[in-house]
């Protein structure tokens, strides 16, 4: 029988987990935004130990998405050792099953245009998620023809997805 995955929402015990995998100040911050309502952190862990983490942003940074009320998918991160099993799939399915449950009947994710986002694009595509026609953003300002900028963690694709439809919203 395979390990059972559990999510569940950042607690502020939680926060001290995660400082391996970024600056902690980064997640006391982001803990902060979810006490305040604007964002969630989602864990998922296979028998007690940290698996990957993600946030559901409420207010996302990308104008057009904040401007619409549309929430965003940021910061999915499993941890190399339990890649490949489903995880990401998972915890973006319990993103909108939560974007859903508010009301929401869009959802947004950035995705990195490097080669070493490959793996992230196609697990997007794959789950439904389409440009949202805007072109590429750097820090997630829309780029002009002619920009030069570095193609880095900062330059993303903005992707949309239809969490309203019947069968739209992921497995977890």
């Amino acid at each position: 029988m395979s390990p059972m995955l559990h999510i569940k929402l950042c607690t502020k015990d939680d926060i001290v987990l995660l400082s391996p995998w970024d600056n902690i100040e980064y997640f006391e911050e982001a803990f902060q935004e979810q006490e305040d309502s604007k964002r969630l952190i989602l864990l998922a862990f296979i028998d007690g130990t940290l698996t990957g983490y993600v946030h559901l942003n409420r207010f996302p940074k990308y104008a057009p998405f904040r401007h619409m009320g549309i929430y965003e998918i940021q910061d999915l991160f499993v941890i190399p050792a339990f890649r490949r099993q489903g995880i990401g799939e998972r915890l973006v399915g319990a993103c909108e099953r939560y974007a859903a449950a508010e009301g929401a009947t869009e959802l947004g994710i950035g995705v990195g245009v490097a080669g070493r986002f490959g793996a992230a694009q196609k697990l997007y595509t794959r789950l439904g998620y389409i440009p949202d026609g805007a072109g590429v953003v750097f820090e997630r300002e829309p780029m002009t023809e002619g920009t030069v900028k570095p193609v880095d963690d900062r330059m993303c694709l903005m992707l949309l997805k239809n969490i309203s439809l019947e069968g739209s919203i992921g497995d977890a």
